[in-house]
């Protein structure tokens, strides 16, 4: 076995010399106890192109610098793995910011968001933007550092000294103000020492495939992801998705709050609730926009077609939209796609063989189609009704379309043109709801959206569906799947698009999610995903769920919503018998 430099991380025992390593597909490995991982990664040959980037050892995700102290279990993790993608990024940001340290020292790099072909969205602050040629130099520089296999030294330092290292980048700082723990982990690499939350390769040599370029008025990181490991993906624009994004970080700033250290100090000066109420307000004023627009437009609308990923709040913003188009003097009739599920039996199947309900065929889209025809011709007909404890459509009420009445349909496909290829395109206007959270721990370190959707759905599905935070966590993989197969690819068909994240929302959501993430017992096929959501939970101050008001987009995963037993396009005794029933 070629032995590589050993890492100063742990005093191991020496009442052994030598330790065995057993690796998932069953090849076994004897090394000096204190080895690194990475030393008995590299003497073994890989099927796969794939390079390792991490490893689980013992079920525990690791470094590759980690030391072999005892007999270990290990299964190495490349960019095809969800944890392994995670570190390759969080090693090229790292990457990124040392570049532009050492090239334009004055230079802040702000690594805001990520977009789906692959790409981190960065942005320089305290400097013109990067120029074209100044983007090129800082990759071909990254490239240079690449090529020199520059070690990454993981570093455990007091608070005192974090201080001191961190004294440049005050949101950071804002940071330990909250962490309970008497230490700080930082990273080096060349002169340039830094926070990021979570692990890393043991080297620059590993960061191989990336590109710089710009997109909109900045420019993006580029990286391998889940559809195309070993390679970059093309390049896709998204221009209605970075406006979005730009509007939230305006009302970020309105809220003078860019970072969790921010929020936190809000929280802990109680004027939290001032936060609550204006962040609501901000999300209630679009709302109000975007029914004034509908109703500009009632003359050429009958179908609202409305959005987004799982967790995104399309329910209660279809509710808050219907109200709103009410105080106009129009009358929405609000539709579920959900209740256009073919029976159990007809519903295709995924790789595995399970039901795919993430499919647009999961629908019964001709049926769809002829009821929203008839209903726009003025026709009464009567609705399905899925019942998912038999798996079985059932009728449902029977409804009918007055003058200028408008349709609003919700469900993951609303932005897909297969859903209704009937329907004349200027009778329908498309809105594209999502979580796009700004709010990241600071500037070097991005909470990614989708990590704000999977704890919505944890709480909601412990509320109001009974499952406990593993069957939520087990089930995701697949959800992420469907979103990227079928929503994430038609969001530029939207007409506008809804930002539902609530800048507030983690404080409130972390006492409510954090003891359902503690049931996951150890060991379990989801328990490293947990430390992982409970990793960076910890650096949010709490906040009391009770001070959110009854109609936020946070009660439909919270509960005591106001709107949820309300569906507007039902009289007043139909309403009624719902709410009995």
């Amino acid at each position: 076995m070629t032995k590589q430099k050993k890492h100063p991380r742990i005093k191991h025992s020496q009442s052994r010399k030598t330790v065995l390593i057993t690796f998932s597909d069953g090849q076994v490995l004897k090394g000096p106890v204190g080895e690194t991982i990475e030393s008995f990664v590299q003497s073994r040959s890989f099927s796969s192109k794939l390079r390792p980037v991490a490893c689980h050892v013992d079920g525990q995700l690791r470094e590759l610098t980690y030391l072999a102290d005892q007999d270990r279990q290990v299964r190495v993790l490349t960019l095809a793995d969800s944890d392994g993608r995670r570190v390759y990024r969080r090693s090229l940001s790292l990457l990124l910011v040392a570049a532009a340290h050492e090239l334009f020292p004055k230079a802040k790099i702000l690594i805001d968001y990520g977009l789906n072909f692959g790409a981190l969205y960065c942005q320089v602050r305290e400097r013109p933007p990067f120029s074209k040629a100044e983007l090129k130099q800082l990759e071909d520089h990254m490239r240079a550092m690449t090529k020199a296999d520059i070690p990454i030294i993981k570093e455990r330092i007091s608070h005192e000294e974090a201080r001191v290292v961190l004294k440049n980048l005050p949101d950071k700082l804002r940071l330990l103000k909250c962490r309970y723990k008497p230490y700080m982990t930082v990273y080096q690499l060349g002169d340039y020492r830094d926070y990021l939350h979570g692990y890393m390769v043991p080297s620059t040599g590993y960061l191989e495939t990336f590109a710089i370029g710009t997109y909109s008025d900045s420019f993006v990181l580029r990286y391998p992801n889940r559809n195309s490991p070993t390679e970059l993906q093309h390049r896709v624009e998204y221009p209605k998705l970075v406006s979005v994004f730009k509007e939230y970080g305006d009302w970020m700033d309105k809220l003078s709050i860019r970072n969790v250290g921010a929020l936190n100090e809000v929280i802990t000066s109680d004027n939290h609730l001032e936060t609550i109420m204006v962040a609501e307000a901000l999300q209630e004023q679009r709302i109000s926009q975007i029914a004034t627009l509908l109703a500009s437009l009632q003359k050429k609308i009958r179908l609202v077609l409305i959005s987004g990923p799982s967790s995104s709040g399309k329910t209660t913003f279809s509710k808050r939209l219907a109200i709103q188009l009410l105080a106009h003097g129009i009358h929405p009739l609000i539709l579920g796609l959900d209740d256009f599920i073919v029976n159990r039996e007809d519903t295709p199947l995924d790789e595995e063989g399970d039901y795919d309900y993430e499919s647009i065929h999961s629908l019964n889209l001709s049926l769809f189609n002829d009821l929203l025809l008839r209903l726009i011709a003025g026709e009464t007909v009567d609705l399905p009704h899925y019942n998912f404890l038999t798996g079985k459509s059932e009728i449902g009420q029977t409804v009918s379309l007055g003058p200028d009445q408008l349709i609003i349909v919700e469900g993951i496909h609303g932005m897909n043109p297969d859903l209704v290829p009937y329907i004349p395109p200027e009778k329908i206007y498309r809105i594209f709801v999502s979580a796009l959270t700004q709010l990241n721990l600071d500037r070097h370190n991005r909470i990614p959206t989708t990590d704000t959707r999977l704890l919505r759905r944890i709480v909601r599905d412990a509320k109001h569906r009974g499952y406990s935070a593993i069957a939520t966590l087990t089930r995701w993989p697949k959800v992420r799947l469907g979103e990227y197969r079928w929503i994430f690819p038609y969001q530029e068909n939207a007409d506008v698009v809804f930002n539902s994240a609530l800048v507030y929302e983690l404080a409130c959501i972390k006492p409510l999610v954090e003891p359902l993430l503690r049931q996951v017992e150890p060991g379990t096929s989801c328990h490293i995903e947990v430390k992982r959501l409970l990793s960076f939970l910890q650096w949010f101050v709490p906040c009391s769920p009770d001070l959110i008001p009854p109609n936020s987009i946070l009660r439909e995963f919270i509960g005591q919503s106001v709107l949820r037993p309300y569906k507007p396009g039902l009289k007043n005794e139909e309403r009624r018998m719902k709410n009995e029933e």
